[in-house]
């Protein structure tokens, strides 16, 4: 049987549901739900960026079943990963590694099931595939050298800083922005002059359940979701991390629902400019998730694809038959 269950899927496919379903259907232990949840989201790490990461916490409280029917109270499934560092701050890969499995290992050394789940592809591949990979400190006098450069110049760098290095430019998100591009030849620049030891953290085995929702029920269901978010105050809570002294810059930093919404609160945009451009973005967004979990399964994975508009209860028996069976 495989150690763990990632959950993963493009944005509004409702991973955060099932994975806490599932984790109240597994076999309990000493008396409490048998599996906790580790997040893979690049930006719920993030303490009061709430609405805009879409951390919906209600997701996680969960009716367990108790000698083959549901309990009278409903329980917390424990998660792991959200809310662990302040916003403004620059959270990484290589972090996330280290956090992944601190995690990993606390709960699997209480004989419980970790569960991962999000839809941030290359921080679910680096922990399953065991990624090698060392921090890199920031580099004032490079970042003041690259300020005022086109992204197209930035991009032409970083290919050809990772052809120096051997490495593959597969991750178009190190070049959607000037930022992100200057980061990513910040780290390239690092790894070529000064190469060094590479922590060992071996490849984690799992069962991968990918949740599957048509196109065209995505686009309507991240429609409904951003009205929904807005309504909710999102543009409120990024007004309250202005107010807080966190830099309009650092939250554009953060992309979509931060960079469009910031935008506007500070008037570079209106309301229906924001609207209509961060609509746009979510859905390009999920469709680069999309890519993102294609290409594992052509990168060796094997994703057991599961249909969202399935009855919760479907979808929780379809992935224990394959634990049980040692898929």
């Amino acid at each position: 049987m495989q150690q763990m269950i990632t959950i993963l899927g493009p944005t509004a496919s409702g991973k955060t549901p099932l994975a806490a379903a599932l984790a109240a259907a597994l076999p309990q232990v000493d008396g409490r739900i048998g599996a906790e949840i580790i997040s893979a989201d690049s930006r719920q790490v993030y303490r009061r960026m709430d609405i805009g990461t879409g951390k919906d916490l209600a997701d996680y409280r969960v009716c367990p079943v108790v000698g083959g029917s549901a309990a009278d109270t409903s329980l917390t499934v424990p998660y792991h990963l959200i809310d662990i560092c302040e916003p403004g701050t620059k959270y990484n890969l290589f972090q996330y590694q280290q956090d992944f499995f601190d995690a990993y290992e606390d709960i699997r050394r209480r004989g419980l099931v970790p569960i991962l789940c999000g839809g941030t592809g290359l921080y679910i591949e680096a922990v399953l595939k065991g990624y090698h990979l060392s921090p890199v400190p920031q580099n004032p006098e490079l970042r003041a050298r690259l300020e005022g450069r086109s992204l197209a110049e930035l991009t032409d760098m970083l290919v050809t800083l990772k052809n120096q290095n051997g490495s593959n430019m597969h991750n178009k998100t190190d070049v959607d922005s000037c930022q992100r591009a200057i980061r990513a030849i910040e780290i390239e620049t690092y790894n070529l002059e000064h190469p060094v030891p590479r922590r060992e953290l071996p490849p984690v085995p799992s069962l991968i359940i990918g949740v599957d929702i048509d196109r065209d029920e995505r686009r309507a269901k991240i429609t409904r979701r951003l009205k929904a978010r807005l309504d909710e105050g999102m543009i409120d809570e990024v007004q309250g991390l202005l107010a807080e002294g966190i830099p309009a810059d650092d939250l554009i930093y953060y992309g979509l629902e931060y960079k469009f919404i910031t935008e506007y609160v500070t008037g570079r945009l209106t309301y229906d400019e924001m609207f209509q451009r961060l609509e746009i973005a979510i859905h390009q967004f999920a469709k680069r998730q999309m890519t993102w979990f294609r290409g594992m399964e052509r990168r060796g994975f094997t994703i057991h694809w599961i249909n969202t508009l399935l009855p919760i209860d479907a979808k929780v028996r379809q992935i224990l038959d394959l634990w049980s069976s040692g898929h």
